[in-house]
Order: C-alpha cells, then sequence, then structure tokens
C-alpha cells in the first residue's frame, strides 16, 4: 500500500483540517495516511519512507533544514501535491516554490465567479472533463515556465484593468529529480472539492504524482 504523509495546518481560513478528512474520506482511499500538524515531522519522519508528500497548509515558515529535507525528499522520488492555499505557504522558503513550480500573489476582487477551462483534451489527469465555473478566489500568481499547465484560467478587468483577458495557470504537473509535483489552485473550502472536476482531475493529479 502506497504511504502518504499529509500536512495541514497554518492559516485556519483555509480549513486545513476539515480539507484533510475530505481529502483522507474521498482522495486518498487505497493509501495508507499519515497525518502531521506539526512541520518539524519534516526532519522526525523518515520522508524517504512515504510515496507522496502533501501539504496541505497556508502561510507558515520551514526551518532550513525541514526545507531541505522536504526538497531532498522529492528529488529523490517522492510525490509533492499541493492545491490552493499550498501557493501561498511558506513564501520565505524560495526553494519549497521552486518546487512546487509557483507562488500565490494576490486574488484581484477577492470572491468572484471564474472559468476554469483545461488545455488538452488528451491529458491524463484531466481527460474527459469539461470547463467548470466556480465562486472563489481566482489566484493570480507567478508561475514557473518549465511547469506543464493543464488547466487555464481568465481574468477581467473588474479590479485591474490592465489585467484584462491575462490567462493564468491554476493547474499544472512538473518534474523535480525524480519525484513529480502536481498543484491545482481551486479548494478555499471542501465545497470546491466536491466540484466533479475538481475532485476528479486532484484525485488523477495524486495518482499521478505518487512514487512509481
Amino acid at each position: 500500500m502506497k504511504k502518504v504523509l499529509m500536512l495541514s495546518g497554518g492559516w485556519p481560513g483555509h480549513y486545513p483540517e476539515a480539507i484533510a478528512d475530505f481529502a483522507e474520506e474521498h482522495l486518498l482511499q487505497g493509501f495508507e495516511v499519515t497525518r502531521s500538524t506539526n512541520l518539524s515531522d519534516l526532519l522526525t519522519l523518515n520522508l524517504r519512507e512515504f510515496d507522496l508528500i502533501i501539504p496541505n497548509w497556508t502561510q507558515g515558515k520551514l526551518e532550513k533544514a525541514e526545507e531541505a529535507a522536504l526538497v531532498s525528499a522529492v528529488e529523490q522520488g517522492v510525490g509533492l501535491v499541493g492545491w490552493h492555499g499550498t501557493a501561498d505557504a511558506l513564501n520565505d522558503n524560495h526553494m519549497f516554490h521552486y518546487v512546487l513550480g509557483g507562488q500565490f500573489i494576490c486574488h484581484p476582487g477577492d470572491f468572484v465567479p471564474y472559468e476554469v477551462t483545461f488545455t488538452n483534451p488528451d491529458e491524463e489527469i484531466t481527460q474527459g472533463l469539461n470547463t467548470f465555473k466556480v465562486y472563489s478566489e481566482q489566484y493570480y500568481m507567478h508561475v514557473d515556465p518549465a511547469n506543464e499547465v493543464i488547466a487555464t484560467t481568465k481574468f477581467t478587468g473588474n479590479v485591474f484593468p490592465w489585467i484584462d483577458g491575462v490567462e493564468m495557470p491554476q493547474a499544472w504537473k512538473r518534474r523535480w529529480g525524480k519525484g513529480k509535483v502536481f498543484y491545482q489552485a481551486i479548494g478555499h473550502t471542501v465545497t470546491e472539492f466536491s466540484i466533479p472536476e475538481v475532485m476528479e482531475m486532484t484525485r488523477r493529479g495524486i495518482q499521478w504524482a505518487v512514487r512509481d
């Protein structure tokens, strides 16, 4: 059985424990899940015993040794999966965001209605999924051009007219050494994870990223 370490915590406004409960029940069936609310477990646990690490976290900070342990584990083949607030986690830890492939900057207009479109109908994580709408924080991010983008959204100019029509990645996959990384930006609440396309994309992203 594949083993997952899910770190849940940070800013409570992203409901880390409720989303961890949802993930364990609906997205991680068939996995042996270890849950932690302490980032120092990145040093106390043997990370290479896990097949996947999920930082279900927002804000916070890693000590240098904790960050190095996480980066090394992914480089050696442990998968990494993040969603929504993960791009706004550990913002002083630049290597973490280098591995993740992006970093949250802002959400113009706070909560707004927007569409998410999949970029490739033959992509294994999103095959058969259709454009969907969500009312939430539409994430504007700085992203690595090396990402393989699998979903995007477009901004209006309602708040900042100069970003009208800007297309922004909302989900991607990438490699870091021997490890595979998947991130998607939806998931402010459990309700958003219950959107069928979000649930299926995230479930497939987990399956793709887990260590071979």
